[in-house]
Formats: C-alpha cells, sequence, structure tokens
C-alpha cells in the first residue's frame, strides 16, 4: 500500500487521519490519539502531510518534519471548498489531504518556539488590556447611576475615583464604596501586569536584530516589532511587501466580476491584532509628520490634501508593512524616502 499524501484533522485528544495515493483515492482512515499519531507516522513514507492552521497545529508540524515528512499546514477558510457532501471528521481530513497537494495552495509558515513565546506574550496582554478597559467602563457606569459623570480615560478614573471614595457627600452607600475599591484595586493590578508585559516587550526588543532594524521605521515601537516577528518571522512567507500589506488587510477590498473592476473598503482580512497596530502607528506618524524625513513628509502631505485622515492612516499603514517587510527580508536597514528633487540630484 502506497501513501502519497495524508490529511490530518486536529483535535484536542483525538486526530483522524485520510492517507491518499498517487491518484487521488482514499487507502488509509484511521482515528489516532495524540501520542498514536505520531508513532504511526514515524514508520511511514509520504510525500506530504497536511493540517489546518489551529490550536496546537505548529507543534505537531514541528514533530513531524523532526520525523522527515514535508508536513504543512493551511488556513482553514481555504480547505472548505474541497468538502463534499456533509462534514464529518474523515472527511475533514480527506478534504486537508486533496488540498494539500494542490500546487496553487497557499500555506500557513511553521512558527518556531522564539515565535510561539512571542505571539503568547502578546496575547495575553491584550487580555489584561481588555479586562482593564471592561473594568474602567464598569466603574464609569456604576457611578453614573448614582449622577457621578467621569470622563473617558484611564488616567481621568485613576485621578478621580480616590476622592469620590472619600467623599461623604455623594450619597454613596456602604456597599457600593466597598465595590468600588475592590474595582479600583483589580484595575490596579491589572495595570501592574500590563506594565510588567511592556517592560519585558521592550527587553525582548533590544536583544532581537531584526526588532532593532524595525524600530527606524517611522510608527513602529516595539511592540509592533515584536509582534511582527511573532506573526511572520523573517517574512519570507511574502514575495513582496505589497503581499504582507494585503495579508495585514490595509488594501481595498476587490468584488469585479463581467470585466468591470470594483475596489470596495479596505479588506480587514489577516491578522486584526497586528493591523490594529500598525494604523495606530501610522495615527502617530500622522500627527508627527514635520519631523518625518523631507520624502515621507512630501508624500504625506499631498495624501492629507485629497484623502481624509482615516484612509490617510490606512494608507500609511500599507506603506509601512511594505518598509517592514524590506527590512526583514532583505536583513537591510530601513533608508527614508528621499524628495522629489533630492531623488533628482
Amino acid at each position: 500500500m502506497e501513501i502519497h499524501t495524508i490529511g490530518i484533522d486536529l483535535g484536542k485528544t483525538v486526530f483522524h487521519l485520510v492517507g491518499l495515493n498517487a491518484c487521488g483515492e482514499v487507502v488509509v482512515r484511521k482515528k489516532c490519539s495524540r501520542d498514536q499519531i505520531l508513532r504511526f507516522t514515524a514508520n511511514l513514507h509520504v510525500s506530504l502531510i497536511g493540517m489546518e492552521a489551529c490550536g496546537g497545529a505548529h507543534f505537531l508540524a514541528r514533530a513531524l518534519r523532526e520525523q522527515g515528512h514535508d508536513a504543512r499546514l493551511m488556513p482553514a477558510k481555504y480547505v472548505k471548498p474541497y468538502v463534499k457532501t456533509n462534514k464529518n471528521d474523515y472527511i475533514d481530513a480527506e478534504a486537508i489531504a486533496e488540498a494539500v497537494g494542490r500546487a496553487r495552495m497557499r500555506f500557513v509558515p511553521i512558527k518556531t518556539d522564539d515565535q510561539l513565546d512571542l505571539q503568547s506574550l502578546h496575547r495575553v496582554r491584550e487580555r489584561w488590556v481588555s479586562g482593564r478597559t471592561a473594568v474602567i467602563n464598569q466603574i464609569r457606569g456604576l457611578l453614573l447611576e448614582r449622577g457621578i459623570t467621569i470622563r473617558k480615560g484611564r488616567r481621568h478614573i485613576e485621578e478621580s475615583l480616590p476622592g469620590i471614595l472619600e467623599d461623604a457627600d455623594n450619597k454613596l452607600s456602604g456597599a457600593l464604596r466597598v465595590l468600588l475599591t475592590q474595582l479600583r484595586l483589580e484595575m490596579q493590578y491589572l495595570q501592574r501586569q500590563v506594565d510588567e508585559c511592556d517592560k519585558l516587550i521592550l527587553r525582548i526588543g533590544d536583544e532581537l536584530e531584526d526588532c532593532r532594524r524595525m524600530l527606524s521605521v517611522p510608527g513602529i515601537g516595539p511592540m509592533t516589532a515584536t509582534a511582527t516577528i511573532a506573526a511572520i518571522g523573517n517574512g519570507s512567507a511574502f514575495k513582496k511587501g505589497r503581499g504582507f500589506a494585503a495579508w495585514l488587510g490595509v488594501v481595498p477590498g476587490e468584488h469585479s466580476t463581467g470585466g468591470k473592476q470594483t475596489l470596495t473598503d479596505t479588506s480587514r482580512r489577516g491578522n486584526r491584532y497586528l493591523r490594529k497596530l500598525f494604523v495606530q502607528g501610522a495615527h502617530a506618524v500622522l500627527q508627527q509628520r514635520m519631523k518625518q524625513s523631507n520624502g515621507l513628509n512630501t508624500w504625506l502631505a499631498q495624501l492629507t490634501s485629497r484623502k481624509r485622515i482615516q484612509v490617510a492612516a490606512v494608507a500609511l499603514a500599507n506603506k509601512m508593512a511594505r518598509m517592514v517587510w524590506a527590512v526583514l527580508s532583505k536583513g537591510e536597514a530601513y533608508r527614508p524616502p528621499l524628495s522629489v528633487e533630492t531623488a533628482a540630484v
């Protein structure tokens, strides 16, 4: 029995495996535990092993590559068109086995342990930031029900809340004062956790050479630099900078038919967290436009003169993404764009 391609439908404890021969016929259907699947593949000679990019996929792909297999990960939405009839685990595995052999299939780079560590750090920090925001909003909502309004922003809560708790004339009940004190302690705890994360990210950014080179790109700070490394590594998955920008979702969407091209709003595909960081960095550059290089300042002046600020920020985020890809993939330092007059000299 010759197995040419294997598709694995991943689960938490039980995996379903389907093997195809060179003609695309199913020759193996197997249900395995996490330990059994590595023992089964250890003695196989197979051309391709495909999986969907999901939780645990990067670990298993690295383990299969250590056994000498060509393991590849694919986005789940690119596998879905190959699912036939009804859906079950074996049908999903068969669709994965068929999709992984397609010449034009797009694959997800397998992350290293260092990339996964960085990704975990950013995800935990984002959860703490979301929790801190939820606590702040809850404090403002509780006080609003008592006729006390506080301006938006963590700084205003931190400045106003101690005085509100100590004020005996605002008619707050003892139970509410205790509750607000507990919420304040929770907010302070989450803030300390976020601060510790920021210090760790800053230290990692100083240690990694790729991050240090990216920091010279306008609008790129340690947060965006480390998140980019965690997401794309050295950028080798993209042939050009515009491919990275398209994956990031800072390009117009397209819905063309009948030979007529129709561009829609920003596509917003890809990594939502990373896209948010790039757009925030672009807004920061726009606020400090006069401090940028002559070439970038001239480009921004022309852009903002004909586009509203939100559109200009996305366009600048696109440009930043291309700059970051060039710095990562070519291993060179960032070179500021020259103005038309300087380039002509």
